[in-house]
């Protein structure tokens, strides 16, 4: 992918911002976040599924999904703190199989010139040692928004 994510990660924060560009005007990539047909096409690593249990993307709503493949599964689950369309999305998440260790992620959605769109995302973690067991995890975002740009080329996203 021609847009890579910029990361930041500040020894001692418990933080990780990053940004993102796509080739998609910001109101289609929002859309993709909170359409529970497209959220399972693009999240989570290549060669696995994910099986929404249950999408409810609206302020005080909730999520919970498992990623399916490469011999396990993975039980995720949050909360949505605030949906509005098509600029800001802040969202709890949690990994059910070590609970304790919620994140908060804060994304706004920012439209560029000629149809282009960039994600600002900030994720806050309890601690910096949350935030450095997370680094891994926080990693897959590259190949989840490859997949997106991908999902956003592809086909017609709403938005």
């Amino acid at each position: 992918m021609t847009n890579q994510r910029q990361v930041t990660m500040t020894a001692g924060e418990q933080t990780i911002s990053f940004t993102r560009e796509f080739e998609a005007p910001a109101a289609r990539v929002f859309a993709a976040h909170v359409d529970p047909d497209l959220v399972p096409r693009w999240i989570g690593p290549r060669g696995t599924t994910v099986e929404m249990r249950h999408f409810d993307p609206r302020t005080g709503g909730s999520w919970s999904y498992v990623v399916v493949g490469r011999g396990g599964q993975w039980p995720f689950h949050g909360s949505f703190h605030e949906v509005t369309a098509p600029t800001r999305l802040v969202q709890t998440f949690e990994y059910e199989d070590e609970p304790g260790h919620p994140s908060l992620d804060v994304l706004t959605f920012v439209d560029l010139p000629g149809g282009r769109s960039r994600i600002e995302g900030l994720t806050a973690y309890l601690s910096v040692a949350d935030r450095d067991a997370q680094a891994d995890l926080d990693s897959g975002r590259d190949e989840d928004f490859d997949r997106l740009e991908e999902l956003l080329a592809a086909a017609p996203v709403p938005g």
